[in-house]
């Protein structure tokens, strides 16, 4: 019984951890746009300015312009 419990968990843990990979790869292929055109390279929890927009906008680019970069 407790290697069915235990396989039932690693299943379920997967199944979630792969819903949450596609979803974000949903957004890219949504928008035409890489991962790092909304997160940082390498810290994908944290969020560019246009990844800021998306969220605020109802998850769309529409109207969002890139600010210029500071010299």
């Amino acid at each position: 019984m407790r290697i069915f419990r235990t396989l039932f968990l690693s299943l379920l843990a997967l199944i979630v951890a792969a819903s949450l990979g596609l979803s974000k790869a949903e957004y890219s292929k949504k928008e035409t746009k890489p991962c790092t055109f909304c997160h940082p390279a390498g810290k994908f929890k944290e969020l560019t300015d246009a990844g800021k927009y998306y969220k605020e906008h109802n998850h769309s680019l529409e109207g969002y312009q890139a600010s210029e970069e500071k010299k």
